[in-house]
């Protein structure tokens, strides 16, 4: 599977179809992310959305921006919705990414995704950029939009309301990050630790998994998975159990443990993550395959067979695989929809 581009959504389809204008095709010079932000209303079975207006062009539109230095397209989506309305989001499915002409001529491409408000606070943007926001119905908002390619997003958040698969949880899968290589570490394996860059990498990691805010970890047992997992979990409070099964040499000898682990995450109606080995992945993404739509399941890594061992990596150092689940009233959790992320 080829590297996506670092902290841009890539998986199943429609969700991150591209919508493009005419003449709107090439390498975009700007890019952006936003999110459409959802709650169900307050009175009947209808859905609400959040928009805002921004009075230097007199729009209405999504909440987006552009990234700040060293920011996935996930922490700004997540961050400018914090700014412009106030709102503590954690992100959904990924929708349609949009690609427009600007009035000077560049191409800008916005990364959209489906979010829940967890909590509201005092917008923080300066009034200038955004005077106010509001909830509106759904079938409401399509009207009040000013811009069409801000619509494509909305139709499919709509698509998937119909479908019952627009509410999902995050599983996340979750490689170690950077580690000594095993011919330049002469003690247990399991004690090989990460490297710097490494190090550096779980910090990141620790900022990127906020979009998601796992309460939840599984996570190998040996150092250099724990030390992945360590800054996460000491900046959100979230628990981190360890699993003999999730180690290399766990899965070796019982890889049905992995099996059980990864459907725990699966089932997990918050969500959950599960750090682990190159070579453990093999049973993890497996199992997801086995709990995948049809078309989610031919993008999974190892879908392919015959390679020799150990040459499919499935994930690189320290990239993270969102599995997106929805929970219906009756039955297991069923993977909707996928993306992966490498942290910046």
């Amino acid at each position: 599977m080829t590297p996506p581009v670092p902290g841009r959504p890539a998986g199943s389809l429609p969700d991150t179809a591209v919508t493009t204008q005419a003449g709107a095709e090439g390498p975009p010079d700007v890019v952006a992310a936003g999110v459409v932000c959802w709650r169900r209303a307050r009175e009947g079975d209808g859905l609400e959305v959040l928009v805002v207006h921004r009075p230097a062009r007199d729009d209405w539109s999504w909440p987006k921006g552009k990234p700040e230095r060293r920011e996935s397209l996930t922490e700004c989506a997540v961050r400018e919705a914090r700014e412009e309305t106030g709102a503590e989001v954690l992100l959904g499915r990924p929708l349609p990414t949009t690609r427009y002409r600007l009035p000077d001529g560049r191409l800008k491409e916005v990364s959209y995704w489906a979010a829940r408000a967890i909590s509201s606070g005092r917008p923080t943007a300066s009034a200038r950029e955004v005077d106010r926001s509001a909830w509106l119905p759904l079938e409401e908002v399509s009207r009040r939009l000013t811009y069409t390619p801000d619509r494509e997003p909305l139709a499919a958040l709509s698509a998937f309301a119909e479908a019952g698969t627009l509410s999902t949880a995050a599983c996340l899968i979750i490689r170690h990050a950077t580690a000594r290589p095993r011919d330049a570490w002469a003690r247990a394996d399991a004690e090989r630790p990460l490297v710097v860059s490494g190090k550096r990498q779980a910090m990141a990691l620790a900022a990127l998994l906020r979009c998601w805010r796992p309460g939840y970890v599984l996570c190998s047992p040996w150092r250099r998975c724990v030390q992945t997992m360590t800054p996460y979990a000491a900046a959100s409070g979230a628990r981190l159990r360890t699993k003999g099964g999730l180690a290399e040499d766990g899965f070796r000898r019982s890889p049905g443990k992995v099996r059980r682990h990864t459907h725990r995450i699966l089932d997990a109606t918050h969500g959950g993550a599960l750090c682990t080995h190159q070579p453990v992945l093999e049973g993890v993404f497996d199992t997801l395959r086995e709990r995948s739509t049809p078309e989610v399941a031919r993008q999974l890594p190892g879908a392919g067979r015959g390679a020799a061992p150990g040459a499919e990596p499935y994930l690189h150092a320290g990239e993270v695989f969102v599995a997106h689940v929805a929970h219906p009233a009756s039955g297991s959790g069923l993977v909707v929809a996928v993306e992966r992320h490498t942290p910046q």
